[in-house]
């Protein structure tokens, strides 16, 4: 297979216990999370053959950002979320049925209003934790 479509892939937000995910309007590019790991020199005077050798620290699940066709009616109550320090619920689905559920804090909100085009605007998740990854269901 040489590649999947991306077209309807949701980034959903969650609100209460249980929690009830809901999407988010227009959004049009989801990026991340982008994953990285620590890693630690432990290189000593007696490592084979001189090489430097290293062990696995801390993994960090990133950010999400997410593009969005702005419409304040829709998109202002995400605001909200700067008043809670708080991890919240978020959840990306992607087109195969699978999804990726996370903890997150609102860190950036973005909107811009060019003369010349739509508009849109940005939002910044930073992942807290270790995200659930389900895959689809055959």
């Amino acid at each position: 297979m040489a590649g999947l479509d991306a077209f309807g892939t949701l980034l959903e937000r969650g609100d209460g216990t249980p929690t009830v995910y809901t999407p988010i309007a227009n959004v049009t590019n989801i990026e991340g999370p982008e994953t990285e790991r620590d890693t630690y020199d432990v290189t000593a005077h007696d490592s084979p053959d001189a090489w430097r050798e290293f062990i696995g620290g801390l993994k960090d699940a990133g950010e999400v950002t997410a593009e969005i066709n702005y419409d304040p009616a829709d998109h202002d109550t995400l605001l909200a979320d700067y008043a809670d320090a708080q991890p919240r619920d978020w959840r990306i689905t992607w087109p195969t049925g699978a999804t990726w559920a996370l903890k997150a804090i609102l860190t950036g909100f973005s909107a811009e209003a060019p003369h010349d085009d739509k508009l849109a605007a940005e939002i910044t998740l930073k992942v807290s934790g270790k995200p659930a990854l389900t895959p689809a269901t055959p």
